[in-house]
């Protein structure tokens, strides 16, 4: 007894589970219309730093933007001091190094947040009034984050010791995750609510796609690029699913070294970005004949949610442009980017199957000894356990959203202030994944190579298998027209 409660109270990999839980019943009380979080602070697009930052929640308009910053932060210290103490950090240092994470972090989040770097539409580009912009969403936050963390991790080692209590990428990815589960159940409710035809189809699409992309990719790393079992399963589930939270998973499940997923991770925001980039303007060149075609493929190529939903975003604005100036044809808005999120919704979905599929995998096949027999316990200790967190807040949002569909609007509500703290985590999660990669180490891993095994997965054939796909379950459906 005494083990286990250790183990549960004792790795980063269950305090993930308990601080996001936490995060997302404490969100949960808009549903009973008490406001706990909504003086969170939510980073938006500006030009005037002083709109770069508002409370998440109406309820707290008066509260001023750098109050709201500062209320955050203290809410984060506190819980994440007390997991850093259960699991046995030094906590006056981890005090001090993750203030000066968080902060650094946060400036990245707000710099990517600037009208000239995020503004990825039309509608964006004309309410900022700005006459260019780099396109690259919010999530440019993100990147910065990985540069500065990359500068400091290789150029400042002295800063980078300074600050090593508090590096930890893979437990604020995995509580990411469990926060992220809230989001994509009332995602799925909103979307089951909707178009039941396209969620059916969406699901149809990202099975058949995965199933063929992993295996394609794990054959390619192993076969061509001679990377072991435990590099080519994380590179095929960071190509294959969701990117960052598979690559993290998948690494959990096979116990990986940390710096796999890790730099898995850093390519794959990396390679969003660029996709993000191209792929709306090939999809309005030669698709816009098939819109809902369109969006599905960005939900299926693109492997970050938000870049995906971007792309889906910038996609429904190009081929709704396209086809009313070419054909007269007014497409109702949203449908093509409906498409690009049921189809990410449901490979995020997939995540947490996958998991628990290869830690079978790997116990019973790969690392099981000759006349060995596998022990059930084997295969739960070596399940990520985080991936519970995000299958209970998934379950749990998506029961409530189903049960009774007027509280979908809350549900929406409840994750949109969950959401403020999962980005938080994602950024904190690439700073520190910049700071622990020394690129001379990360030359002798092979990230040379590792880049090359996602350039030719990628373009070689996820894209196009991904495309076809696409045109298979959702060719000749075509989005309501618009009045």
């Amino acid at each position: 007894m005494a083990k286990q409660r250790s183990a549960l109270l004792g790795s980063e990999d269950w305090w993930a589970v308990w601080i996001g839980i936490l995060i997302f019943a404490l969100s949960l009380g808009v549903l009973a219309k008490l406001d706990i979080i909504g003086w969170a602070a939510d980073p938006k697009m500006w030009t005037s730093i002083s709109d770069a930052l508002k409370p998440v929640s109406e309820h707290f308009a008066g509260l001023s933007g750098f109050t709201s910053l500062v209320l955050t932060y203290l809410a984060l210290l506190v819980v994440m001091t007390i997991g850093a103490y259960a699991i046995g950090a030094n906590v006056k240092k981890f005090i001090a190094s993750f203030t000066a994470i968080f902060i650094l972090t946060y400036i990245c989040i707000l710099v990517g947040n600037n009208a000239y770097i995020a503004a990825n539409n039309p509608a964006d580009i004309k309410k900022f009034a700005v006459p260019w912009s780099l396109k690259l969403t919010g999530e440019a936050g993100l990147i910065l984050a990985l540069v500065l963390g990359l500068i400091l991790g290789n150029f400042f080692p002295k800063i980078t010791e300074s600050l090593k209590e508090a590096v930890r990428p893979e437990w604020y990815i995995k509580t990411a995750i469990v926060i992220l589960g809230a989001g994509i159940g009332v995602k799925a409710a909103e979307a089951l609510g909707l178009a039941t035809a396209v969620i059916f189809r969406g699901l149809c699409a990202i099975v058949e796609a995965y199933l063929i992309y992993w295996a394609l990719v794990y054959f390619i790393a192993r076969k061509f690029f001679k990377f072991n079992k435990e590099w080519a399963a994380p590179l095929a589930s960071g190509i294959s699913i969701c990117g960052v939270s598979a690559a993290i998973a998948t690494g959990a499940a096979i116990r990986s070294r940390p710096v796999v997923p890790i730099m898995v991770s850093s390519l794959v925001v990396i390679f969003a970005v660029v996709e993000l980039l191209l792929l709306p303007f090939l999809a309005q060149a030669v698709l816009f004949h098939e819109p809902m075609v369109a969006g599905a493929w960005m939900g299926l190529a693109v492997k970050t949610d938000g870049a995906a939903v971007a792309s889906g975003q910038i996609t429904d604005s190009l081929i709704r442009a396209k086809a009313l100036a070419t054909e007269g044809v007014n497409y109702k808005e949203g449908w093509i980017l409906m498409a690009s999120t049921t189809v990410k919704v449901f490979i995020d979905v997939f995540i947490g199957i996958w998991a628990f599929i290869l830690a079978i995998i790997w116990c019973t096949r790969i690392e099981r000894k000759p006349g060995e027999k596998v022990r059930a316990r084997e295969i739960w200790d070596r399940f990520p356990k985080f991936i519970i967190g995000y299958i209970l807040t998934f379950a749990i949002m998506l029961t409530v959203a189903l049960s009774n569909p007027d509280l979908i609007p809350l549900g929406k509500l409840a994750s949109g202030e969950a959401e403020v703290f999962r980005k938080i985590f994602f950024g904190l999660t690439f700073f520190t994944i910049g700071l622990v990669s020394n690129f001379r180490k990360l030359w002798q891993e092979g990230i040379g190579k590792l880049t090359a095994v996602y350039v030719v997965g990628l373009f070689g054939f996820i894209l196009w298998i991904g495309l076809f796909i696409s045109w298979l379950f959702f060719h000749g459906v075509k989005p309501p027209l618009a009045s």
